[in-house]
């Protein structure tokens, strides 16, 4: 699914259809006033014809009426490219008015259903709320908000000094997508309520898009849309029917899109993490502005050579700038970034993470609160590198 842009796309349309609309009028009330001879069917014919050659869509608002709104049942077209974008208006056609630019509105979210299924005694098993916090070591490098884990041989110190480091890509102030939101595995999902137990039964995997981790994706989208950022939130579910060779598929699908769209330059994979000991299973949780929300973990790999990921050093001076901001805005909501010896396709760009949102003992509510926090947060770390050029 794509999200991006689109509503800039429709408004060129049907100003151009407006445009084009108002010269149409125009030249049938003069042949109307002019040629008294013709008949009112011969002028509207003309008007329908002429219609044909509007921009697509025109036709639709003059058969419409300017003033109704778009019918629901018309599909939304696919975004026109800036470099084949509508025909000019000629010079005689009126501007329309300038009006003032407003500051966009804040996402709104429907409430995520609750139900609580009847568990036999004997499938329950404890379920442990935990907010997960750290100290300095030799393990944990301290960020100025929030800390890494360092599970490779690189030194303390070289990780302190790249860390100092921006990252290595720059956003432009443009409406192309700059952002990518995908999952490798797509039907992860939560517990469907919270309490002091869950279901042992439970497979915690979803094919219902509305249940897994694309509601997460698409919080963080609509997050960055409303910040003026260019996303595409892609809901492909890689890990079904087969979950065996899902890194393979979605390292397909981000290649396809960095193709499509150059100017790409960050890619979020989006996961939940798989706590547990034993039978208990842990729910990474914490309160921000009085609502729970899922604990958020950042994955930025490391090569030890056999990889083919010569750039992570730059991934990881990113994972280091969101940190940073998350846990400054936010403050818990995130446990250390793991830097370890991983992959995961982010060889791709110097701007791809993988995210662990919260662990299959949250709900999902609290996890589509987290995407609408990182959203939040990145979108305004996303702005200041658009002002800091």
């Amino acid at each position: 699914m794509r999200t991006h842009l689109r509503r800039k796309y429709r408004l060129q349309r049907i100003f151009a259809a407006l445009a084009a609309a108002a010269g149409v009028a125009g030249c049938a009330a003069m042949l109307f006033y002019s040629l008294p001879g013709i008949s009112g069917y011969m002028v509207k014919a003309g008007v329908i014809s002429a219609g044909f050659a509007l921009p697509e869509g025109g036709l639709a608002v003059l058969e419409g009426g300017l003033n109704q709104e778009e019918p629901q049942s018309v599909p939304a077209a696919e975004p026109i490219p800036e470099s084949s974008a509508l025909p000019e208006e000629s010079e005689a056609a009126e501007e329309p008015a300038p009006q003032e630019e407003s500051e966009p509105a804040e996402a709104s979210y429907p409430p995520i259903e609750v139900s609580v299924p009847a568990v036999a005694d004997e499938n329950k098993a404890e379920l442990v709320h935990k907010t997960y916090t750290v100290s300095p070591s030799n393990i944990y490098i301290p960020l100025e908000n929030g800390y890494i884990k360092n599970c490779t041989s690189i030194s303390k110190a070289d990780i302190e000094a790249q860390v100092q480091n921006p990252p290595y890509f720059t956003i432009e102030d443009t409406d192309e997508p700059q952002v990518l939101i995908m999952h490798t595995h797509t039907t992860e999902s939560y517990v469907p309520f919270t309490g002091d137990y869950y279901d042992k039964t439970m497979s915690f995997r979803s094919t219902d898009n509305s249940r897994n981790m694309a509601v997460v994706g698409d919080r963080i989208a609509s997050e960055l849309e409303a910040a003026g950022i260019g996303v595409i939130h892609d809901t492909t579910q890689h890990d079904y029917p087969s979950y065996n060779g899902a890194y393979d598929r979605s390292q397909k699908t981000v290649e396809q899109y960095l193709a499509e769209y150059p100017s790409i330059k960050i890619v979020l994979d989006v996961h939940r993490d798989a706590i547990a000991s034993g039978d208990q299973v842990i729910s990474a949780e914490t309160e921000i502005d009085g609502k729970k929300a899922a604990q958020v973990m950042i994955i930025s790999g490391c090569d030890d050579g056999t990889m083919g990921y010569p750039d992570y050093m730059k991934n990881l001076s990113f994972a280091a700038a969101l940190q940073n901001q998350l846990e400054g805005d936010y403050p818990t909501l995130t446990r250390p970034i793991l830097f370890d010896y991983r992959k995961y396709n982010q060889q791709l760009t110097t701007g791809s993470l993988l995210l662990e949102i919260g662990s299959h003992g949250n709900t999902l509510e609290q996890a589509a609160y987290t995407g609408e926090l990182i959203g939040k947060s990145l979108g305004r770390l996303l702005n200041e590198m658009k002002t800091a050029e």
